[in-house]
């Protein structure tokens, strides 16, 4: 599949708006129709809205099932759609597409809650063929996000796995997770929860501009020693690694985790699948424009000669002598600090299934479907 270039929208504001990692929004794959501004003296009727919209998702499941051999998880699980922290990387902002949004400025102002989630979840546990593997949640967008804090449907889901004695696991760059750090604790007694604390940097001004909702690292960081100290098991993921703009912080990440209580790490290296690609790029020419050159030159040796390698093997860890070599130091930090670089082992034996729902009297079945029984 060709690389996706950059094809901004004619109401593009001519600087990035405060609190938001994309400039506005993008044409994406899916798009009918394209529009083209004119220099009419006229100005745009309507600019992108940058306030945060919450929208109803009424999922019909709430489990996804992965066979990716990069990933070491099986299932997962996303209350939300799209993510207000507005990390320009992010490698979800393409799936907004699908619903017919930008995969820029939409995908961190249009976000789409699934309240039925916690009852989807307890359905999907009561099957009689289901296996317990260890859930993953926020895969695809941050669970701990500034709307669960009014929503709490992590907290709910949270709450159906603790009650099922049912493994779960978070990669988050919230320190809103220590509001549940009560579940958390009872899940990691019974050797059921892990969470993965994603820090991208430790400048401050850097992350701001990269994720510019995500809590501050300071915070990220306080939330790793609280949970640890509860006896939760904490990993750090150094995700995304950007060469050129934050890769020198790799052997300093992995110190500092490991001082506030983080026993295992992780990393990927900066991916750019289709729209990202371009937003990427307009990033750096705002916030770096100085290091935009070398930065897309080393990715580009990454991936191959392309913006983005989608290959299972190669996807998240890179090719070439670049990845060769953060390889490397990457295992020799985590040895010098005592950190596996593999996830702990959860508990599937304890999974006791909720009871089914009882089924609803015949009077309040769909009359479009005939009782069996």
């Amino acid at each position: 599949m060709p690389d996706f270039d950059l094809a901004p929208s004619p109401e593009i504001p001519p600087r990035p708006i405060k609190g938001r990692g994309a400039v506005g929004n993008v044409a994406h794959r899916f798009s009918s129709d394209q529009r083209q501004a004119e220099d009419d003296g006229w100005t745009p009727e309507q600019s992108p809205d940058p306030r945060t919209r919450l929208l109803i998702d009424h999922a019909k499941s709430i489990l996804s099932k992965n066979d990716s051999p990069d990933l070491s998880f099986e299932q997962s699980l996303n209350p939300y759609r799209g993510c207000e922290h507005g990390c320009i990387y992010c490698y979800a902002r393409p799936t907004h597409a699908w619903l017919g949004h930008s995969p820029g400025l939409d995908f961190e102002t249009l976000i789409y809650a699934k309240p039925d989630a916690p009852r989807l979840l307890s359905e999907a546990l009561a099957q009689p063929n289901y296996i317990c593997r260890t859930i993953v949640l926020g895969t695809a967008t941050d669970a701990y996000q500034p709307v669960e804090r009014g929503q709490g449907l992590t907290r709910a889901v949270l709450a159906e796995l603790l009650a099922a004695r049912h493994p779960v696991a978070v990669v988050t760059k919230s320190s809103l997770i220590l509001r549940d750090l009560d579940l958390w604790a009872a899940l990691a007694e019974k050797q059921l929860a892990h969470v993965g604390i994603s820090i991208t940097s430790l400048d401050g001004r850097l992350s701001r501009q990269l994720e510019p909702r995500a809590s501050a690292p300071h915070a990220r960081l306080a939330a790793m020693e609280k949970l640890a100290a509860a006896g939760v098991p904490v990993s750090l993921f150094a995700s995304p690694l950007i060469p050129g703009l934050n890769d020198h912080e790799l052997e300093k990440l992995l110190a500092v985790a490991r001082e506030h209580g983080a026993t295992s790490a992780g990393y990927t290296l900066l991916r750019l699948p289709h729209e990202v690609a371009g937003l990427f790029q307009e990033w750096l020419q705002w916030h770096a424009p100085e290091k935009a050159a070398r930065v897309m030159s080393v990715l580009y040796d990454l991936r191959g000669g392309r913006v983005n390698d989608p290959q299972f093997g190669s996807r998240m860890k890179g090719l070439g002598h670049f990845a060769d070599l953060i390889r490397q130091r990457f295992s020799l930090a985590c040895r010098r600090h005592g950190l596996v670089e593999t996830w702990p082992a959860l508990d599937t034996t304890a999974f006791r299934p909720p009871s089914p729902s009882p089924s609803p009297p015949l009077a309040a079945a769909d009359s479009r479907q005939l009782n069996l029984f």
